[in-house]
């Protein structure tokens, strides 16, 4: 506990303290529930995104298996080709976070006729699959930041309830305690003082 001085400044100085510690704690504790429940959503959208990728690489495996040779594979490359990936933000609890909107890809055209009737489907799924990792990136962010300012908050709101406000209740009872102990000491000087004053007074 710090040292203290034992002066009315001082215990103004931790009541006012003390009543601003109580005046942001609820605001605190606010801002740790709302994280509490964003940090449980984005974990749950981070689950939701892995299993969506998952059930699509079992689907891009049964669709591939029509396509057995590596002209096949760089064909359909050459046809996913990322030109952005666009990205938005967003302000929870106080914090800003990446918010995925979309991947735009490069347009590209092929001979419809000369390529099998399934080609259309995979590419259109390869695509699916770049966006879906490129959203779980930022998902994995969004979780990783509001983890962090959780950790944070909780830290604060720990501080505030379990240190600050009982050592300013501690600092005041301690110095109301010493300014009543010197109050009465005081006022037992002043009376000794009264009775040597009445004892000296008798004797002329």
């Amino acid at each position: 506990m710090a040292k203290i001085k034992y002066t009315k400044t001082e215990l103004k100085n931790q009541q006012d303290d003390l009543k601003q510690f109580r005046r942001f704690l609820p605001t605190l504790q606010l801002k740790k529930q709302q994280l509490q429940l964003e940090v449980r959503q984005s974990l749950e959208r981070v689950s939701a995104n892995r299993e969506a990728i998952k059930a699509l690489t079992a689907k891009l495996s049964g669709l591939f298996n029509f396509f057995s040779n590596r002209s096949e594979a760089e064909f359909f490359a050459s046809k996913v080709e990322v030109k952005t990936i666009i990205a938005g933000s967003a302000n929870i609890a106080g914090i800003t976070i990446p918010v995925f909107e979309k991947v735009d890809f490069v347009p590209h055209k092929w001979d419809l006729l000369n390529t099998p009737w399934h080609t259309d489907e995979c590419i259109a799924a390869l695509k699916e699959m770049v966006s879906l990792r490129a959203a779980g990136e930022i998902l994995e962010k969004q979780y990783s930041l509001l983890l962090a300012e959780l950790v944070s908050t909780t830290q604060r709101v720990n501080l505030f309830e379990k240190i600050k406000i009982p050592e300013c209740k501690e600092n005041i009872r301690r110095i109301r305690i010493y300014m009543s102990d010197q109050e009465t000491s005081a006022v037992a000087r002043s009376k000794i003082a009264k009775k040597k004053g009445s004892v000296s007074d008798g004797e002329y």
